[in-house]
């Protein structure tokens, strides 16, 4: 990977995606040799937003890796809320730290960030628009599985809103997958994410229910209706709880099925899901400390200007 700043999953090739893989399965079966490697270290983590396995497993692949962390705190409490702007709060906080880590409502804001500031940006949610590092971890839970080609891919729930689901959409044009997007038509994908994804060449079919596409999956992407997202309340309303699977829906899925869900999870997967050999989810969200330590390895390898120009995944 021969970026500084981690914006959006489209600006991943299939080597950048591989060698970040490959180097979190490194750091999986040997954490030990990943300690302190950035001793001395900062990693800023500027959320804008609340978060709880995003903020926490960044916070704890830093640590791991040897890293000190701050954070801006409540934003209610900072100078945001005396109205500075997002521009000058990074350019700030570039001072402090050695990469930042950013989450914003705003669509854009980490490319923004990215413009002002010298250190590596790692865009941890920009409203409706990417979580590219939720990506890498989705992929390496898919990849542990069943691997990356010759995929099925079910994607269902709130397709328009879902950040997660845009940037895993775009990341896995770079392999052989079929990716079916199943979703009320309110929820459908963005117009200008169908229109990049065809443009690749990409496999994607689109459905209302999931009953007729279950049994090709390999997988099963679930994701929640997000009220926050919503501009207007009565459309969350009219749809949320419409797509819900419990241990009854997978009778008809194939044994090796894997579920999955970037959660949090409100009522889509029912509880009785957990005890099934297809949940996969709380594995998901665990697999964020080895691939989010490859990647800030990487990056802050990558950013050492008394570095070599790039790196290797094994060294």
């Amino acid at each position: 990977m021969r970026q500084d700043h981690l914006i959006t999953a489209t600006q991943l090739s299939r080597d950048d995606i591989e060698a970040v893989l490959d180097r979190a399965r490194a750091v999986a079966d040997d954490p030990a040799a990943y300690a302190d490697r950035h001793a001395g270290r900062v990693l800023a983590l500027c959320f804008f937003e609340p978060s709880t396995r995003t903020r926490m497993s960044f916070d704890s692949a830093a640590k791991r890796l040897g890293m000190n962390t701050i954070g801006m705190g409540d934003v209610d409490s900072s100078s945001v809320s005396k109205g500075e702007s997002l521009s000058d709060t990074v350019r700030v906080i570039e001072g402090y730290a050695d990469a930042l880590v950013l989450r914003h409502p705003s669509e854009g804001a980490a490319t923004l960030a990215g413009e002002r500031v010298d250190v590596p940006v790692v865009n941890a949610g920009d409203g409706a628009g990417q979580h590219p590092s939720q990506t890498l971890l989705d992929l390496h839970t898919i990849r542990e599985d069943h691997g990356l080609d010759d995929l099925t891919i079910g994607i269902m729930g709130d397709l328009k809103y879902g950040r997660t689901v845009h940037s895993l959409a775009a990341a896995l044009t770079e392999f052989d997958a079929n990716q079916h997007f199943i979703s009320p038509d309110s929820l459908r994908l963005p117009r200008s994410v169908r229109f990049d994804l065809h443009e690749t060449g990409a496999q994607i079919r689109e459905h209302d229910e999931l009953e007729p596409v279950l049994g090709e999956l390999d997988v099963l992407y679930v994701t929640r209706i997000q009220k926050e997202r919503f501009p207007d309340e009565n459309e969350y309303h009219r749809v949320a709880g419409e797509y819900r699977i419990d241990a009854e829906t997978l009778e008809a899925a194939a044994d090796d099925l894997t579920v999955m869900h970037p959660l949090p999870r409100v009522d889509e997967i029912a509880p009785d899901v957990d005890e099934t050999d297809h949940a996969r989810y709380f594995e998901q969200a665990h697999n964020g400390i080895p691939v989010r330590m490859a990647l800030l390895d990487t990056l802050l390898e990558n950013a050492d200007p008394d570095g070599d120009e790039g790196t290797e995944v094994d060294r």
